[in-house]
């Protein structure tokens, strides 16, 4: 598996990223730890986890896996922080001392000083400023050895890189947004942030897998759309223009002999500006597939797909 330069920091990702959002609860410790060891072994390295995945088990999960096969094999990306409301539930928190008590919480859920790379999530709620110095805290410190956004707002990624630039906080190496055929229209910010220098971690690669084709005829029981957690993420992507995108990718695989899912994960794997392309699979089987292929796409296939997908 490739490893791509991450915008033009000296962070290196695997060209695929396995996400951990089922660890815990729909993935068993066992499968997970078995997952991250064919990962690993496929030459993969970026792990992304969040404090909510897996209903808060996976982070323990990824410190079970991690201790088996090594720290030095794994980088870390982890992803935002969280807050307990008075009724005892979490919520995302973008405060100072919200976030800074979230990342310490999972280093020693994780038990090692540091994460590869730390996304913060800007929220509305709280001056942008305040998130970014929080990031920066981490980053001289050690705890987190690149940071960078995700799932912010245009203006907000252009502030961030910015203050980054000019040193009024820690540089932005990365920016983590969803990405796949299915959201094609943000090309154009994967370009901009490619100019400033900023790596692009591409969430949702294959839209909750309906890329892969498996609900273009109906919906498998055992499958995401079936599950009453994870269902509202694949649903926006069975209606309205995301058929058309499917069944372009469909004719696509056909005659290039080649499965659907390798398809969509190639088309974004390999756009200009992505240095990752996270997958969440749920299961071994399902994760061998996926690395099974590595050959891009023709490049008149690649400009069809994106052409359709606009």
């Amino acid at each position: 598996m490739n490893q791509n330069q991450c915008g033009r920091s000296g962070l290196y990702l695997s060209s695929i990223g396995l996400g951990t959002l089922t660890w815990g609860r729909d993935t068993d410790s066992h499968e997970a730890v078995e997952m991250l060891s064919h990962f690993v072994d496929a030459g993969g390295t970026l792990v992304e986890c969040s404090a909510s995945h897996g209903d808060g088990m996976a982070v323990d999960v990824v410190a079970e896996a991690m201790a088996s096969l090594g720290r030095h094999r794994v980088l870390v990306a982890w992803r935002g922080g969280v807050r307990r409301t008075g009724e005892g539930a979490w919520v995302g928190a973008a405060g100072r001392g919200d976030l800074l008590r979230s990342l310490d919480d999972a280093l020693a859920r994780l038990d090692t000083d540091y994460v590869d790379l730390w996304l913060v999530e800007p929220r509305d709620e709280v001056p942008l400023a305040e998130t970014l110095e929080a990031a920066s805290v981490a980053y001289r410190s050690g705890r987190a050895r690149y940071v960078g956004l995700s799932r912010a707002s245009h203006w907000q990624l252009a502030e961030a890189v910015t203050r980054g630039e000019i040193g009024a906080s820690a540089p932005i190496s990365a920016v983590e947004f969803p990405f796949s055929l299915a959201h094609a229209q943000c090309a154009s910010t994967v370009a901009e942030l490619a100019s400033r220098g900023v790596g692009v971690i591409a969430a949702s690669a294959l839209a909750g897998g309906v890329l892969t084709g498996k609900y273009r005829h109906s919906t498998p029981a055992d499958s995401r759309a079936a599950s009453p957690h994870l269902r509202h993420m694949v649903q926006p992507y069975l209606t309205g223009s995301s058929r058309g995108v499917i069944e372009a990718a469909s004719r696509a695989a056909a005659g290039l002999d080649r499965s659907m899912g390798d398809v969509a994960l190639a088309w974004v794997r390999d756009h200009p500006g992505v240095s990752s392309a996270l997958v969440g699979p749920r299961t071994v089987r399902q994760l061998d597939t996926l690395l099974e292929h590595t050959d891009p796409l023709p490049a008149p296939i690649r400009q069809v797909l994106g052409e359709v997908a606009l």
